[in-house]
């Protein structure tokens, strides 16, 4: 009998680049609906610096 194995997936962790933000503190700052940031956040971690530079790229200014 053949014996099947399935691989595990590895998880591959990001170098967190600055500080991080919390989920709130980034929706806050850009004015983001909470799906909209909570996306973001997800695909991009809660670095800072990755997360400033993104919405610098969408040409998104922050809020003082």
């Amino acid at each position: 009998m053949t014996s099947v194995t399935t691989a595990t997936p590895t998880t591959t962790r990001k170098v967190l680049r600055g500080r991080p933000y919390s989920l709130g503190e980034f929706a806050r700052k850009y004015r983001l609906e909470e799906t909209e940031a909570k996306r973001l956040y997800e695909k991009f971690g809660p670095s800072a610096t990755e997360l400033d530079l993104l919405m610098a790229a969408k040409r998104r200014l922050p809020t003082h």
